[in-house]
């Protein structure tokens, strides 16, 4: 890798080819590998929790292991082969974006047993740099940023001390720091300044592509989320789960909240145990629906899933662009929800849907497999044989069953090959998806239509931002059942549960409650403003996409920037940007020097009497040449020379200490060395 030079301390010898020290002291090996260390922080908390405490332990041990001694060549391919193939293992050897970065830093956490010189110090940091930008194929958010930014300053701090070391060929004196925290950060500051605008033009002028690059593999472990198979005792883990999924800003009044129900997959087929859906009506066009009402128009802002389904106040009226409406409206993306997405979307309740059910789907609705839940099929036929054909007299009592003698609970044990009969006849007690299952089972049996619905209930209004939040923990599943006259009814058994009787509610995990914030619900507004700020995060950086991007100059009167003008501005600010980035580089670090810069005023005084330090003349030789022309300042000057040059190219300068009490001695001399026209000083 091409060495980087970063500015050192002053007392550098010009030109000194003295060979650096080629072990690393303790010291700079410590602050190597922290700097390293900072740079995988952020790539593994986007990981699975199993692959980034697998990698984390086999860092910290090899990093303990192979302080004092190399590890042995035969170990080290061990520990290799066996850290590839544990990451493989966790990731089901699923290979994408995601497995890719797990193994980087699996290679990275390896490094530690081959870092002794110091060139192996900067291959480790160069390798780690890859780290937060990795992180970047996986999560784009702030804390992402925050993080990454911290390591590369970091990163380049130790490269700078690195560099010191390298330039002092005395061991004793390599390990010391020549520069003070603080003067460190204003240098790597310098340093990031040159690029930052060159930076910002790319982000906000470069053409962005309106489709994702080809070439770049989805992530292979999907993210936690709603998934289109349901088996009753498996939500509970997202149930627990309090990351936001979407973000709702309605225009106009909003819908109270026992009618927010986010419509996600439909499940249709059931085997005994798991509910999927069926692939084949998923081309079919939207089912006809007569809407009760205005509806309501709203903005949808999801957060990555990896997945193409995506959700939508029931029920969505149509598809917005880059997405279509299935059979049973699902929203279906043509790409995955890889990136943050905000779609604009009408919804309104049905006062109809789908009054007229096809032979196929209804024969769908009414599948059961043979050899399960005779107990269920059996009180289901009973109660159709007692309604006679009325099948919204069956509805109502199985609701007024489940109101009467029915619990929810999160606590629930885990169900054998009749997981109905078990839950309607023994427990009695669970969550959604059970409520659900065994519904539409029960509506089966006794020949109604039904099938299972999945998506979120409710949401969380934030009153900082003005709008509505669904995290994972609202998650829900339920039911809807086919009557005729009406079509598909939704029916929640879940929320037929009398509210005394639930033993954990949602309410319990409202913000404040836990997590985070520790259970102070006083911590309520602070949740409030930080996940406002994330919004606008999202809707400042993320959310910049190339539509936006062309029409962010509309307020100053341009309609649209087509890709050509685009070009245009782009190629104007980069080359301002490269105008600064030159300006600076060019002034070196010699010019930031308070001594250098006192040293080359004194010369431009003398260009008053014509004896003015040309750029190429040692100090000395200017100092020879002032005194033969003017002896009455060619002591002071000489004195002054000879203190410049020895401070400046000693081979073994002073310290940080001693240089800095040097450099302001030096200074305050060379300002009071003032020559005047007649030759007295002044």
């Amino acid at each position: 890798m091409a060495e980087l030079r970063l500015p050192f301390a002053a007392g550098r010898r010009a030109g000194d080819d003295a060979r650096a020290p080629e072990g690393l002291p303790p010291s700079a090996r410590r602050a190597t590998l922290l700097a390293g260390a900072s740079c995988l922080l952020p790539l593994l908390l986007q990981l699975p929790p199993s692959i980034a405490a697998l990698i984390t332990a086999v860092g910290v041990g090899i990093g303990l292991l192979s302080w004092r001694r190399p590890l042995p060549s035969a170990l080290r391919l061990l520990l290799v082969l066996g850290l590839v193939g544990a990451v493989l293992v966790l990731a089901g050897f699923s290979l994408g974006r995601d497995t890719g970065c797990a193994l980087l830093a699996a290679m990275f956490a390896l490094k530690p047993s081959e870092t002794y010189t110091l060139r192996d110090a900067r291959s480790l940091i160069g390798f780690a740099l890859f780290g937060p930008f990795a992180t970047f194929l996986l999560d784009q958010g702030p804390w992402s940023l925050v993080l990454g930014l911290a390591a590369v300053v970091l990163a380049l701090a130790t490269l700078q001390r690195l560099a010191e070391y390298e330039s002092r060929p005395d061991p004793a004196r390599a390990a010391e720091p020549a520069l003070s925290p603080g003067q460190r950060l204003l240098s790597i500051g310098r340093l990031i300044a040159i690029g930052l605008p060159l930076a910002l033009a790319v982000f906000w002028l470069f053409p962005r592509l309106s489709s994702p690059l080809w070439g770049i593999p989805d992530r292979a472990l999907a993210r936690p989320g709603l998934s289109d198979s349901m088996r009753p005792g498996e939500m509970v883990e997202l149930l627990n789960d309090e990351t936001v999924t979407l973000r709702a800003r309605f225009r106009g009044a909003a819908p109270p909240t026992s009618q927010m129900y986010w419509r996600g997959p439909v499940l249709w087929n059931f085997d005994g145990r798991e509910w999927t859906r069926s692939r084949w009506i998923q081309g079919l066009p939207a089912a006809p629906m007569r809407a009760a009402g205005n509806g309501w128009d709203y903005e949808l802002e999801v957060e990555p899933t990896d997945t193409r389904d995506f959700v939508a106040l029931d029920l969505p009226r149509a598809a917005p662009p880059g997405a279509r409406l299935t059979l049973d409206h699902n929203l279906y993306t043509r790409r995955p929800l890889s990136t943050l997405t905000r779609w604009q979307l009408h919804s309104a309740p049905p006062a109809s849907y789908e009054p007229q059910l096809r032979d196929t789907l209804r024969r769908m609705a009414l599948s059961l497999p043979e050899g399960y839940n005779p107990r269920t099929l059996a009180l289901a036929q009973r109660w159709r044989a007692e309604a006679g054909a009325d099948d919204a007299a069956i509805v109502r009592r199985a609701m007024a069953m489940i109101r009467g003698e029915f619990a929810y609970t999160l606590a629930t044990p885990l169900l054998g090959r009749h997981s109905v009969d078990e839950f309607l006849f023994d427990h009695k007690a669970g969550y959604c998806e059970h409520f659900s299952s065994a519904f539409v089972v029960l509506m089966r049996g006794a020949g109604v239509p039904a099938r299972v619905v999945t998506g979120y209930a409710g949401g969380y209004y934030n009153p900082v931002g003005n709008y509505w939040l669904v995290r994972r923990s609202d998650a829900h599943a339920w039911a809807e059942v086919w009557l005729r006259g009406r079509g598909w009814v939704r029916v929640d058994p879940t929320a037929a549960v009398a509210p005394e009787r639930i033993y954990d509610t949602l309410a319990d995990r409202q913000p404040g409650a836990g997590g985070l914030f520790g259970g102070i619900a006083a911590a309520t507004p602070l949740f409030n403003l930080s996940d406002w700020l994330r919004r606008g995060w999202n809707d400042f950086v993320l959310g910049f996409d190339a539509s936006r991007q062309q029409r962010m100059l509309q307020p100053f009167g341009v309609d649209r920037l087509d890709n050509h003008k685009l070009v245009l501005l782009f190629v104007l600010f980069a080359s301002v940007a490269g105008i600064w980035m030159v300006w600076l580089s060019s002034r070196g670090e010699r010019e930031r020097d308070p001594v250098v810069r006192a040293w080359r005023a004194l010369g431009r005084r003398y260009r008053r009497l014509g004896l003015e330090r040309q750029p190429h003349e040692p100090a000395l030789a200017w100092a020879g040449r002032v005194a033969q022309a003017r002896p009455d300042l060619g002591e002071s000057l000489l004195r002054l020379s000879q203190h410049f040059s020895d401070w400046r190219y000693a081979g073994n300068g002073p310290g940080r200490r001693e240089a800095r009490a040097l450099r302001n001695e030096l200074v305050r001399a060379l300002r009071a060395h003032r020559p005047g026209p007649s030759g007295e000083r002044r």
